[in-house]
């Protein structure tokens, strides 16, 4: 299916709608109120969904920049490495700005060619290209397959002074305060970690300490290992603590303690800023090698706080991006990856996101790779929220080990190619891989068009579908005949629901109308319904 078909089709489901009389529902668990703002149900611990705007460029809501070109470059005609390594190096050398910038490497409209990794490596410098469609800045991989661009600080989170204990007996998710024993060693401002040790009493809770297989057993989370949280202190009141971004999972003291959840202060003098790729297309050498094969990939980033990257177009790369856990507050806009050959094998991962408060804005992939169009690792914290993205193949399926906080809103996946795999599967992996278990908790499905859906419910836990329309899947844990896991929330399925776009409308209460427009869209707070504002009417983002 084309994205023109697909455009005809959610239009003539929204005329269906209409015409059978089937207006926008409510959701229980997210909903307008008479005073026409959000209101949120919460389970029997006080659990409900959370808000995700802070995904994001700068929390959310902030127009992406132009930085001034300091250093042109042209296509030189052959191997164009070194000069495009160079120019960046020329401008990672220059001075800070009062705005956080060194300046932008112009590529001039033209062909290049690239055979080795290039590296943006300090804060404040964006390398750009002359637009990604035609007349634009084509950039070749040629060579053995490689990474094509790297964007990445050093080092990670350095804890600074002692720790507090959160005292709460259970802190539910969604929720962003708690009391800790001794909050006098904070401030408002200070950049926090929120971590919890993986307790053997919430593994066996969770169901993960029974995965077999060929006889031996699979390691879900280890004992001891950590799940951090990175937030801010944006308010301090007594002893309680609210943070400036709501937590996405819930800390029951049953399956904490010992040794509990601690807060600390961090630096992470080594994370760098205000960096960026912009404008280009990538084209790499089609093939199909197994994933454990060299491969051309296009963008790894780390390290990094307030990134983006805009209107670029990889064509026939493999796990195409990867973002780690160490990457805070960045936005993807406008990236299309393209597969014009098919892939068999385990399929790789065009969008591998680990980080917090990232958004994916009409993102997109097309063709028959075979790939994970979006994926989560393990321990991932969101908020990671898509938003208009769309693909033709395999969905957003977060790949192993307890990632939390996330939303696919106003996704369009059509399973052209691969129509055994859910769209949206927030699920129980079991002993797929090495053991991925439960991949996901507290997610959120909203508004989303895909053939089928996965979602299910993690003990303690739940997952959501709301708005959606597909096919339910329900289904054992992989390794076990039976029993069949238990479903999700399935809310308002089948009937569009409103807001349209649960990620706009959290932004717009937040940060006002304008936010929504600096990011692209239009309508006003609390007018989610209109194609417009929710981007119902462009799921493709590309041309």
């Amino acid at each position: 299916m084309t994205r023109n078909q697909v455009q005809f089709a959610l239009g003539a489901m929204l005329f269906l709608f209409g015409a059978l009389g089937l207006c926008a529902q409510t959701s229980t668990w997210a909903f307008l109120g008479s005073d026409q703002r959000l209101h949120y149900g919460a389970d029997a611990n006080g659990n409900r969904i959370m808000d995700f705007s802070s995904a994001g460029y700068e929390s959310g809501g902030v127009q992406l920049p132009n930085a001034p070109v300091r250093v042109t470059v042209s296509p030189g005609g052959m191997d164009d490495t070194s000069a495009i390594q160079s120019a960046i190096d020329t401008v990672s050398a220059l001075p800070l700005d009062n705005k956080g910038f060194r300046g932008t490497v112009q590529l001039e409209a033209g062909n290049y060619t690239v055979s080795s990794t290039l590296n943006i490596t300090a804060s404040g410098v964006i390398l750009r290209g002359s637009g990604s469609g035609d007349g634009g800045t084509v950039i070749t991989m040629t060579g053995v397959p490689f990474l094509f661009l790297r964007i990445a600080g050093t080092g990670s989170w350095q804890t600074v002074g002692n720790s507090a204990s959160i005292t709460d007996g259970y802190v539910p998710a969604g929720a962003t305060s708690f009391s800790v024993n001794d909050a006098s060693i904070f401030n408002v401002g200070d950049s926090v970690l929120v971590k919890r040790i993986v307790t053997a009493a919430w593994i066996h809770f969770m169901g993960m300490d029974t995965l077999i297989r060929n006889g031996q057993a699979q390691n879900w989370i280890s004992p001891g290992s950590s799940i951090t949280t990175d937030r801010v202190i944006a308010a301090i009141n007594g002893n309680r603590i609210t943070l400036d971004v709501p937590l996405t999972d819930n800390l029951d003291s049953q399956y904490v303690n010992p040794p509990g959840v601690t807060v600390t202060k961090y630096a992470f003098p080594g994370r760098i800023s205000q960096v960026a790729a912009e404008s280009f297309a990538v084209i790499a050498h089609p093939q199909n090698v197994d994933i454990t094969q060299p491969q051309y990939s296009g963008l790894q980033m780390s390290a990094v706080i307030n990134g983006w990257l805009r209107d670029v177009v990889f064509q026939d790369t493999q796990n195409t991006t990867t973002v780690s856990n160490t990457v805070k507050q960045t936005t993807f806009d406008h990236v299309s990856v393209k597969h014009t050959v098919p892939h068999s094998g385990d399929g790789p991962a065009d969008f591998a996101v680990s980080g917090t408060q990232v958004l994916l804005n009409k993102c997109s992939v097309t063709g028959r790779g075979n790939t994970w169009a979006a994926v989560t690792q393990s321990r991932a914290t969101g908020p990671v929220v898509l938003l208009n993205f769309f693909a033709d193949d395999r969905g957003f399926d977060p790949h192993q080990r307890w990632a939390t906080g996330l939303l696919c809103d106003n996704c369009t996946f059509t399973n052209s190619h691969t129509s055994d795999k859910a769209g949206v599967a927030y699920s129980d992996r079991g002993i797929l891989g090495s053991g991925q278990g439960w991949d996901a908790g507290w997610s959120v499905a909203w508004s989303v068009t895909s053939t089928t859906f996965l979602i299910q419910q993690p003990p303690g836990a739940n997952n959501f579908c709301i708005g959606c329309v597909g096919t339910i899947l329900t289904e054992a844990e992989p390794g076990k005949a039976s029993p069949q896991v238990p479903n999700g929330i399935y809310d308002s399925y089948g009937v569009p629901v409103t807001p349209s776009s649960l990620y706009l409308e959290q932004l717009c209460e937040r940060l006002g109308p304008g936010s929504v427009a600096k990011i692209g869209y239009g309508g006003n707070c609390a007018s989610g319904d209109s194609a417009e504002s929710a981007g119902a009417a462009s799921p493709s983002p590309t041309t």
